[in-house]
């Protein structure tokens, strides 16, 4: 995937779909935290990666199959496909915002972050 296929359709991948908001939608319900952010590029579910306790991200593709996420974190523009399991450097520019409030902490949100969070990840 490339900027140049910004107007081509990639299954999977809905540019116009805005992000669900800027942390991750099932540890913000739970009052859980994250490590990173994951974007899903079909449907905008924000989830947290793989890293984090409860790996939202990576269920959300397992509960719909929606094959494409983006890091929601900033400065950060690449993409993974969970079905080939590759990364991709680039690929089509998604509604704003692209990534989480630049003064939210990794992790976070601090509040909820536990001072032995190291001891919590994967």
């Amino acid at each position: 995937m490339t900027r140049e296929s910004d107007n081509a359709a990639i299954e999977g991948i809905d540019p116009a779909v805005p992000p669900s908001g800027p942390g991750c939608a099932e540890c913000e319900a739970a009052q859980g935290w994250w490590v990173h952010l994951r974007r899903c590029a079909q449907c905008g579910h924000v989830g947290c990666c793989d890293t984090s306790p409860e790996q939202h991200a990576s269920k959300h593709f397992a509960a719909t199959g929606h094959p494409f996420i983006q890091s929601f974190e900033p400065g950060e523009e690449w993409y993974f496909d969970f079905r080939s399991e590759e990364m991709f450097g680039e690929g089509p520019r998604l509604a704003p915002p692209e990534h989480h409030p630049r003064g939210q902490t990794v992790p976070g949100p601090r509040e909820r972050v536990p001072r032995d969070w190291q001891n919590h990840i994967h």
